[in-house]
């Protein structure tokens, strides 16, 4: 059976971003089953023994008590359930200094859901038919946000201006202020802070320069906060999340070891949030429950607060150092490669200035010598401008082990100092 599909059947039926290079690299991997791959291009976050026990733990308290029928064999509430609720509230309440109340919290599907929401709810056509658009203030930003509206064309990124330390081959990308657009066109802003792919995060000046922008022609402006404190902490500087008025605080449980339950929270005021509910109660009723109820008893506890302080910030932050310090030693000296200033989030973001080829063709000349990483232009959703940095740049993971990420790194740079002399791949 082949039915016809309409036009936002047939977008949402293609592969977006990642997703589309996570098909190649599955693919590889089936082809040569019987060949070692280092895998440095996983999202997937590792699963840390403490983590684990934690979430274990919680279950065994649901199973035992006497809400689990309530939790597991009833629906509930669109907006969330509410232990759920009320932790965060307490908890944010207390660490933020807020007044936070039930009408500022919406549990979703995970966080991908509440910019689906949102760009569909605050972006697109409106009923006289103006294109309000989704701005994306910085690029590259994480790749999802390239499928979540059903109006392609509403999606609208801006190029960054590039701080770079030539000395330590260090750069991060800012806001460029002076090309940035947020007028009465605007429908709602993303971005995510600390930064899927980069580790880059936005001062507290450049997140309140934003806000402020949109406030002035009432537009939401929701933080992906999906590597943010206070869960999972994956914040290598300091930072203060962005809280009130316009700014909607956006996390998940997905990097505090709860990916596959799928546990979006939103923080922001009551209209949005009505809004973003709405919405969720037409698409899908409500966010599974069983994670929500494990999820209750570790932010009530505070367990997870501290297990993220403690272990899961530590894990990652010493992976990339591993990265970095593997890199310095390995990387040719005249070669133009920059690494982005390690902020937060898993990952690492390899910048190659002036790269003599593309950066797809450079991640098939490194999946030759069995390290797969991800090539970066998936990660310019909404940036219409032809700029050659696109091409230029990589995406490693740090949920590898120290050897495979220090292997990984030695023959990554062996390819780039080939690729730079234009020497042929054996």
């Amino acid at each position: 059976m082949n039915p016809d599909l309409t036009r936002f059947g047939e977008q949402m039926s293609h592969l977006t971003g990642v997703r589309a290079i996570m098909k190649d690299i599955i693919e590889t991997l089936e082809a040569d089953r019987g060949r070692e791959f280092i895998n440095l291009s996983a999202g997937n976050p590792v699963i840390l023994p403490e983590v684990e026990q934690l979430w274990r733990d919680c279950t065994a308290e649901l199973l035992s008590s006497s809400e689990y029928g309530e939790v597991v064999c009833r629906y509930g509430s669109s907006q969330g359930y509410q232990p759920l609720i009320d932790a965060v509230i307490e908890d944010f309440n207390k660490r933020y200094g807020l007044n936070l109340n039930s009408h500022n919290i919406l549990i979703a599907p995970g966080s991908q859901a509440i910019y689906f929401f949102a760009a569909n709810a605050f972006g697109g056509y409106t009923s006289d038919g103006t294109l309000k658009k989704i701005v994306l203030p910085l690029s590259p930003d994480y790749t999802g946000y390239g499928g979540v509206s059903l109006v392609p064309e509403a999606l609208v990124s801006y190029k960054p201006a590039l701080e770079v330390d030539p000395l330590h081959h260090q750069f991060k990308y800012r806001p460029d202020f002076s090309q940035l657009e947020i007028d009465e066109t605007t429908g709602c802003v993303i971005f995510s802070r600390p930064c899927n792919p980069t580790g880059n995060v936005l001062t507290d000046e450049e997140v309140n320069k934003i806000t402020a922008l949109a406030n002035a022609f009432d537009v939401p402006v929701l933080i992906d906060s999906a590597y943010a404190p206070p869960f999972p902490a994956l914040n290598f500087t300091a930072m203060t999340p962005v809280f009130g008025g316009n700014a909607i605080h956006c996390m998940s449980l997905s990097k505090a070891g709860l990916p596959g339950e799928r546990i979006g929270i939103a923080i922001g005021e009551k209209p949005v949030i009505q809004a973003l509910q709405s919405f969720q109660t037409n698409l899908c009723i409500h966010s599974s429950r069983y994670g929500q109820a494990i999820a209750a008893r570790a932010i009530a506890s505070g367990a997870l607060s501290e297990i993220a302080l403690n272990v899961i910030r530590p894990h990652y932050q010493q992976k990339f150092d591993v990265l970095e310090d593997t890199l310095a030693q390995a990387m040719p000296k005249d070669v133009p490669w920059f690494l982005h200033r390690g902020e937060g989030a898993i990952f690492a973001w390899l910048w190659f200035r002036d790269l003599p080829i593309t950066d797809w063709e450079l991640y098939q000349q490194i999946k030759e010598v069995g390290v797969i990483v991800v090539p970066g232009e998936s990660f310019f959703p909404g940036l219409q401008e032809d700029w050659s940095h696109k091409k230029q740049c990589l995406r490693v993971s740090l949920t590898a082990t120290n050897l495979e990420i220090a292997t990984g790194m030695r023959r990554l740079a062996e390819i780039v100092d080939r690729v730079y002399q234009r020497v042929p791949a054996v």
